[in-house]
């Protein structure tokens, strides 16, 4: 179960639940306290330490007479077994001297993400109102105006976390507050690059949706001087109300009038503009209005209304720092995915695929290039995280790897042996996993792989026929792994023929592992695949792939090659030219690199 305290240690709501003048418990789905306001300790002349962690029922529960009450008939407990709210005002609650006081209640359950979780208690104490039948109904109708709010509250708390699209919290939001704070509400924001830009965010209405949505849209721009309240909001990031007699001026600038537009179309007889902003930056105001003469916000609606706009720009700027940080991520990765060479009749692809989400991208990495004795390598690699951090530690490592390489002529072994020392004392780059292969043979084959594996999902050979094999030979320990713990681990070479005709596929695990599906029914489901895709070209058939499996949340990275068939490239007169095309052909990659910038699907057959 959820802790209470989490709920509760949000600012306003703190202040809410310690300031009411009516005395306030929270139990747990059992029936036992986990929290009660300073109200409540008052009223009943216990402190905390005294009724925490007891059952409510048995410990202060009583009847007119003062005697126990059956737990069958506790009407308080029957909201933990119903899931409904109940109130009362029959019952008294045992104090700490032993007397009692009349009380009138109201209990509400208290649920997350759909799941019961307890109850919220709300009490008076009645004993001077008890015969008072208008009274009654007063406190009655102050309580379930107390619920309601407390429940909105939480509501509109759980909405502004639930997401990062900026514009599905902020339609959900002004839903969540109509009618329970105003009878309509409205949402403008700042345009993203643009200054002086605004747009109607999200406008809702208890009633004709129609009107309402005709009402979003693009506003003019911000005036340099006018009264409009939105412009009051947004430079002051303070509330502005609005009564009848404010409402009843003519708008000074095309802005003021744009929301003067909304009190025409809806109605209103007093607002209140409270600005969606955070210290740094103001990115709208939110606008709640009601239609009834003689209406009016209090200063705690008020207060309840900023600080609910406040938390809607917490959650913008978060969304918007989140899209800087994947724009940057992307930008650095495209930098450093490089066209992939020309050598020989060989034939080189690659994706790759960013992550939908900005918290996702990370670490993932194609390479290839000839080495000094004109051997061709592949390398596919993923440093450990999902931030922009990982984006730079992958480029750090991939750098560092290249240069190891060039560095003269040695087994895939020694190099990554190298590469595992240079990352733990020279940089501060985590763990990770990396392929690195040199593909050897004369022109005209007969070519071979010669890799190793340091902890990464094993390279796919299908043949020509379609019959695929994963290459789990040559694995060793992640990178970063063995020589920072002294374990004195090691990559074996590893060897394997490359048939005539036979496609070579590098992937990392964001291809074959998600949230929905473990790495062995996602290598199968490659393997099944990529056997009835043999017989495409290397392009199609990474496109094709990647349309089958249409792998989601993390991002991808693949590269392939496909051996010619048996003798071709023997007996030429002139061998193809041997080098890698030129980074500046296109701002997507040379031929046979690509960059996905969004899924691809495919709708006709199932992975």
């Amino acid at each position: 179960m959820r802790s209470t305290d989490g709920l509760l240690e949000i600012g306003f709501m703190r202040t809410v639940f310690d300031s009411l003048g009516a005395g306030v418990f929270v139990t747990d789905t059992t029936g036992l306290l986990i929290a009660c306001n300073p109200r409540a300790q008052r009223l009943l002349g216990r402190p905390q330490e005294q009724m925490l962690g007891h059952d409510m029922h048995d410990l202060l529960h009583r009847g007119k007479d003062g005697g126990a009450v059956p737990r069958s008939e506790c009407g308080l407990l029957k909201v933990l077994d119903t899931g409904r709210p109940a109130e009362g005002s029959e019952e008294s609650f045992l104090r700490g001297d032993g007397s009692l006081v009349p009380v009138i209640w109201a209990a509400t359950p208290l649920r997350h993400k759909g799941r019961a979780e307890g109850a919220v208690v709300v009490f008076h104490d009645f004993s001077l109102h008890r015969d008072a039948a208008e009274q009654t109904a007063a406190y009655l109708a102050a309580l379930e105006g107390l619920t309601a709010r407390l429940t909105m509250v939480a509501e509109v708390s759980t909405v502004l976390i639930s997401t990062l699209d900026t514009p599905e919290m902020l339609n959900r939001l002004a839903g969540l507050l109509v009618p329970d704070m105003g009878d309509w509400a409205a949402i403008d924001v700042r345009t993203a690059g643009q200054t002086g830009e605004m747009q109607r965010a999200a406008v809702r209405t208890p009633g004709d949706h129609g009107t309402a949505h005709a009402l979003t849209g693009p506003l003019p721009p911000l005036p340099e001087s006018t009264r409009s309240a939105v412009v009051q909001a947004l430079r002051s990031a303070e509330p502005v109300p609005l009564d009848a007699e404010r409402l009843a001026e003519q708008p000074d600038s095309p802005l003021a009038a744009a929301h003067r537009d909304l009190f025409d179309r809806l109605g209103g007889t007093c607002a209140v503009v409270v600005p969606l902003h955070t210290r740094r930056k103001v990115f709208g105001a939110l606008t709640v209005a009601r239609v009834a003469p003689g209406s009016s916000y209090t200063e705690a609606e008020v207060f309840v209304l900023s600080d609910i706009a406040r938390r809607a720009g917490l959650v913008m700027e978060a969304a918007e720092l989140f899209e800087q940080q994947r724009h940057v991520a992307e930008t650095m990765q495209r930098q450093l995915l490089t066209p992939l060479p020309q050598v020989d009749h060989l034939a080189l692809a690659a994706r790759y695929r960013p992550a939908e989400s900005a918290a996702e991208i990370g670490g993932d990495w194609y390479d290839s290039f000839l080495l000094g004795d004109g051997v061709l390598t592949m390398v596919i690699g993923d440093v450990v995280g999902h931030d922009l951090k990982a984006a730079a530690h992958m480029a750090e490592v991939r750098n560092m790897l290249r240069a190891l390489a060039w560095d003269r002529t040695e087994p895939p072994s020694l190099i990554m042996r190298r590469l595992d020392e240079a990352m733990t004392h020279t940089s501060d780059a985590p763990m990770a996993t990396c392929v690195f292969a040199r593909v050897e043979g004369a022109e005209g084959g007969p070519w071979q792989l010669h890799w190793v594996n340091a902890g990464h999902p094993p390279p796919l050979l299908i043949t020509a026929g379609g019959q695929t094999r994963f290459l789990e030979a040559g694995h060793g320990p992640l990178l970063g792994l063995s020589s920072a713990l002294h374990m004195g681990l090691g990559w074996p070479d590893a060897r394997a023929d490359l048939p005539p005709g036979s496609t070579l596929l590098l992937y990392t695990d964001g291809l074959v592992e998600s949230r929905s599906r473990d790495i062995e029914a996602g290598l199968a489901t490659l393997r099944r695949h990529a056997a009835a895709l043999a017989r495409r070209d290397v392009e199609d058939f990474l496109d094709e792939l990647l349309n089958r499996i249409d792998p989601s949340g993390d991002d991808v990275a693949l590269l392939v090659l496909r051996i010619p068939p048996a003798g071709v490239g023997a007996g030429d007169d002139e061998a193809p030219p041997q080098h890698a095309h030129s980074p500046a052909a296109s701002d997507r990659g040379a031929p046979g690199s690509r960059i996905e910038d969004t899924p691809v699907r495919d709708t006709s057959e199932p992975a």
